[in-house]
């Protein structure tokens, strides 16, 4: 048995309503974070909720302090370098082409152990934790390097990742 084929008129939503993010390379809403380079794609905002998608750009011994979030899942896909992964309390090192999935609730962080910086995009499902870049991250400097940031500024970020439902955990001995 064969269906007929749907003839659809000009106005059938199914073939004229628009909706997708188009966001072109070297876009995207950029800022630093101690020492690393964060480029929004999509945030949860633009996208319904669903994804905040993050290209990163990560120089040698940079990286996040251990957290974690609570209502939001994390994957990592390198694109280029070497980057240790803490999970719980193992850590392993992620390189070009990798995938990296992190439940919720679960303590991690990555760190540059490469000798050349790492180039990576992440995501959160649902989207929201990437607004602590937007908000506590640094306007980008042209011809200048982010530089890492000292204990001073962790007091915002703390604010922040409790605002946007994430936790800054303690890096230990593991």
């Amino acid at each position: 048995m064969s269906l007929p084929p749907q003839i659809s008129g000009q106005d059938d939503p199914q073939y004229v309503q628009r909706g997708a993010i188009h966001v072109p390379a070297g876009e995207g809403i950029t800022k630093w974070m101690s020492g690393d380079v964060y480029t929004m794609k999509l945030t949860a905002t633009q996208g319904s909720g669903a994804l905040g998608f993050i290209e990163a750009s990560i120089p040698v011994g940079a990286g996040p302090v251990p957290h974690m979030h609570n209502n939001s899942d994390e994957a990592f896909y390198l694109l280029a370098g070497e980057l240790e992964f803490l999970d719980g309390d193992r850590t392993f090192i992620g390189r070009t082409g990798d995938f990296i999935y992190i439940p919720r609730g679960h303590r991690h962080r990555f760190r540059n152990v490469g000798v050349h910086p790492a180039r990576m995009i992440f995501m959160f499902t649902p989207g929201g934790p990437e607004q602590t870049f937007i908000e506590g991250g640094d306007e980008p400097l042209p011809g200048e390097q982010p530089a890492p940031w000292g204990p001073e500024r962790f007091g915002t970020l703390i604010e922040l990742a409790t605002r946007y439902d994430s936790v800054l955990l303690v890096e230990t001995d593991s």
